[in-house]
């Protein structure tokens, strides 16, 4: 069974950095290219970044967070990390992870609220 567990949220101050974490379980991770996804308040989940199956493909970012994120992977854990600098308020949101092409499973994802 397709399973993802996310961590590494919580409230965080305008400019503040936080790393997020995702264990992934039940399919052949490292075949996959991985994505991080974020649903704000009363907005449609969105794709954040998207990190290739070996570090030569092509990565991807949203252009609100380039250059503040930086997404990774480690195929010997199933881990998808998500570095999160220089938060602003309009990062706020539920962080998930899930393939690039999702599947149909989610996880409960990880809250990140930014603010003063």
């Amino acid at each position: 069974q397709v399973q993802f567990v996310e961590s590494g949220g919580g409230l965080v101050q305008p400019g503040g950095s936080l790393r997020l974490s995702c264990e992934a379980s039940g399919f052949d991770f490292s075949s996959r290219t991985m994505a991080w996804y974020r649903q704000p308040p009363e907005k449609e989940r969105e794709v954040v970044a998207t990190v290739p199956r070996h570090p030569t493909g092509e990565f991807y970012y949203r252009d609100s967070v380039k250059g503040r994120f930086t997404i990774s992977r480690d195929n010997t854990k199933n881990a998808v990390y998500l570095q999160m600098n220089d938060l602003r308020s309009s990062d706020t949101a539920v962080y998930f992870c899930n393939a690039d092409g999702p599947f149909g499973f989610w996880g409960q994802g990880t809250r990140v609220t930014v603010s003063s």
